[in-house]
């Protein structure tokens, strides 16, 4: 796996985002990009984000500023058990765009990422087994996509570009 290194990421207002219901508590939102080497042997990448959430007062006597780097990494832990039991819903593993949650024996997995300053601390992930029902979702999903506009259609609107490029047939070619 490669890493990008931990980012801090702000609005236009800066590094320190304030919650509208409470103004005296905010966040920071950090984001790394990790480049993932599949069994399968597809690569994946994969951005991240995770958010410091505290007294806006604390937050500001970090300093961290828009784009400063820090150390460490990004982790994501997976679980078979909620993070919270009043949310418990809220954390659940899904499958890309499909709205599918990821499950081991019948039993969802709940997946929360979070910043740790010690680069050492890697990602734990739990493989999910309901991947043909993640499967057909994902096919329902291309021909719902391909059903509801035509190639042609999609391709209407582009215009095609004059090449000034002069191509050249060597005469070494036999083209017969």
């Amino acid at each position: 796996m490669f890493k990008s290194k931990v980012c801090v990421c702000s609005d236009e207002a800066g590094a320190i985002i304030v919650q509208t219901e409470n103004p005296d508590y905010g966040y920071i939102r950090l984001e790394q990009t990790k480049t993932n080497f599949k069994k399968t042997g597809w690569i994946k990448k994969q951005k991240l984000s995770s958010l410091i959430f505290g007294e806006v007062d604390e937050l500001k006597e970090l300093n961290w500023q828009n784009g400063m780097v820090l150390p460490g990494n990004i982790v994501v832990l997976e679980q078979l058990e909620p993070f919270s039991t009043e949310e418990p819903d809220k954390d659940y593993k899904i499958a890309g765009s499909t709205g599918i949650i990821c499950c081991v024996d019948g039993q969802p997995i709940y997946r929360r990422s979070y910043y740790e300053p010690n680069e050492d601390i890697n990602d734990t992930l739990i493989e999910h087994d309901n991947g043909e029902v993640i499967s057909e979702a994902f096919k329902l999903e291309l021909e719902e996509l391909s059903n509801s506009q035509p190639i042609d259609d999609l391709n209407a609107n582009v215009k095609p570009t004059k090449s000034k490029k002069k191509t050249k047939v060597s005469d070494d070619i036999d083209l017969s």
